[in-house]
């Protein structure tokens, strides 16, 4: 296995992208906070990836299944009021069933299913692992939280998953991207991310959301 480099970065400064199964560009990260991030380089190959998923101890991090961009979140009052946000479209909610039934296909382990309070996010959850526990940390606080907007997050990327099961959390393109410093994820697609405590985080990987039934070969 080659080496991985490490960097310990401001969240100003460009950060490698990495990618499992679709190459990922190099794009400048929008946050102040600070962790230690590492990207596995190579990202690891499918069938090492779909190993260390069914032993456990991974987040994967969701970006919401497709959205109708004709609609927006500007006049919403509440997360309950799905009339008034951004939804799926029909062909995001089959995406997210798609993703589902290849999880239950692969038998990839996940206890911890956290979900950003908006409907498309909360939506893509249920759809994919038929539950989902709606929670603002994964959405990311006001610019003036103390200790930084996605310090919670953070904490969620960071903290260690128990053997046997993998944390997964299901929200948008800009938490991740803040706090990656990468690219944006695709709509349905997924990071993998092996947390290292104090020590930050790896990314071992990025998943489309067509590519899960892949992991385990031709």
């Amino acid at each position: 296995m080659r080496a991985r480099n490490t960097w310990r970065l401001p969240f100003i400064a460009a950060l490698a992208a990495c990618s499992l199964l679709a190459p990922a560009a190099h794009a400048q990260p929008v946050a102040t906070e600070q962790v230690a991030i590492e990207h596995a380089e190579p990202a690891w190959p499918a069938g090492k990836l779909l190993a260390a998923l069914r032993g456990g101890g991974y987040v994967v991090y969701f970006r919401h299944a497709a959205t109708d961009f004709s609609q927006n979140d500007d006049r919403m009052t509440g997360y309950e009021d799905c009339r008034l946000q951004r939804n799926l479209t029909d062909a995001g909610r089959e995406d997210a069933r798609t993703i589902g039934a290849a999880w239950r296909a692969l038998a990839i382990p996940a206890d911890e299913v956290l979900a950003s309070p908006f409907c498309r996010t909360m939506e893509t959850a249920r759809l994919i692992f038929g539950r989902a526990t709606s929670s603002a940390a994964v959405r990311g606080g006001p610019a003036s939280t103390e200790g930084g907007r996605y310090r919670q997050l953070v904490a969620l990327l960071t903290k260690p998953v128990p053997a046997g099961t993998n944390r997964v959390i299901v929200s948008h393109g800009n938490p991740y991207r803040a706090v990656i410093g990468t690219s944006y994820l695709g709509e349905g697609e997924a990071a993998i991310i092996e947390p290292l405590g104090e020590r930050g985080m790896r990314i071992v990987g990025r998943v489309p959301k067509d590519g899960w039934r892949r992991l385990a070969g031709p």
